[in-house]
């Protein structure tokens, strides 16, 4: 079962059609503003997509509960990785990752994908960056193994993470081995010297964790992408741009990831340009 066979299935049937994300905390998502402004830039009436709180323990029963006008859920944290247990199918992706943020609906069927890489490598790309020879990850969750995923098609060699507690990035050391990647666990307090010489840095941890770092001498050129946008620029960003550095924002992998969730649930092209937009209107 493939995500786009869904989206065929969806637009080529009558009513209307919900989708959501889900987390928690979950208020502050800007999901709704992008994946409402692609259905009205395609001309998708009686789409609807919206944001609802909602906790691990409580994943089963919501999707058990939807009714089939639902099509697809977006998934952000604490979610991510018990969408593999509820899934009926995986893609391979989500599955070599460890964690999925779509669920696609139908037939009374789940199905679990990740966007979050290809969103990742769109984001990079974008940004002119086609391969890393010193790539370094900071964080150890669903989006770090995301990002080993996305480095898979950009890293010229091992990628370094950066861990508060090796023993803690189990389900790290397993996506990439999975991947069949080379990964270098280094600790936050023996990190500096790492971040100095990094020619992409991937922070994925939540606001204020590496606001430590902000002081460390970057190299000129180099890239530093945090995928917090609230708020923004982050200390981290804001010493990166002082540095000379590239930047890549979280509304950048936002935007992006979106847009494959977008063309997984309709089975259409996303309107990137009308998303970018409704996006940068909503900051």
């Amino acid at each position: 079962m493939a995500g786009a066979q869904y989206g065929e299935r969806v637009t080529a049937s009558p009513g209307p059609h919900r989708a959501a994300v889900l987390g928690s905390p979950i208020a502050h998502s800007l999901s709704p503003v992008l994946h409402n402004a692609a259905y009205t830039a395609l001309g998708l009436d009686g789409w609807r997509y919206t944001a609802h709180e909602c906790r691990e323990d409580e994943l089963r029963g919501l999707i058990a509960g939807l009714d089939p006008t639902w099509v697809g859920l977006s998934l952000t944290m604490p979610l991510k990785r018990v969408a593999l247990d509820i899934a009926d199918e995986i893609s391979e992706r989500a599955a070599a990752i460890g964690a999925a943020n779509t669920l696609i609906l139908g037939d009374g069927r789940c199905y679990a994908d990740n966007t979050d890489a290809p969103g990742m490598v769109d984001a990079l790309r974008e940004a002119g960056i086609t391969t890393v020879e010193r790539p370094l990850i900071i964080g150890a969750g669903g989006t770090a193994q995301a990002g080993l995923a996305a480095l898979r098609e950009l890293a010229a060699g091992p990628v370094t993470v950066v861990v508060r507690e090796p023993a803690r990035a189990r389900d790290l050391a397993a996506t990439a081995e999975r991947l069949g990647m080379a990964m270098e666990l280094v600790r936050f307090t023996e990190v500096e010297p790492l971040l100095t010489a990094a020619d992409l840095i991937v922070s994925t941890v939540p606001k204020g964790t590496v606001d430590r770092f902000a002081a460390v001498p970057l190299r000129p050129g180099a890239v530093v992408f945090d995928v917090v946008y609230d708020p923004w620029p982050t200390p981290l960003v804001a010493a990166a741009t002082a540095a000379g550095c590239r930047v890549v924002s979280g509304l950048d992998l936002l935007l992006h990831q979106a847009g494959h969730q977008v063309t997984l649930m309709t089975g259409r092209p996303a309107p990137l340009a009308a998303m970018r937009a409704a996006l940068s209107a909503a900051r």
